[in-house]
């Protein structure tokens, strides 16, 4: 009886046969082409011209 083997033996769940594991991280590059405008959008090259100001100013320079 399956009822009967489930209730002593307990029930295992396996796990998908299917599921692979993440190759890397892959939004970091896209990123990186983001922050630094290279992706060709005006907004994101305008976006990294104020963040490289910003890198620039006195209050940020350490030492």
């Amino acid at each position: 009886m399956a009822i009967e083997d489930d209730i002593m033996n307990g029930v295992v769940f396996k796990s998908w046969k299917g599921k692979t594991e993440p190759t890397g991280v892959k939004t970091k590059a896209k990123k990186k082409s983001y922050i630094s405008g290279q992706h060709g959008s005006a907004s994101a090259k305008f976006k990294a011209d104020i963040r490289k100001h910003r890198a620039n100013r006195p209050s940020q320079k350490k030492g």
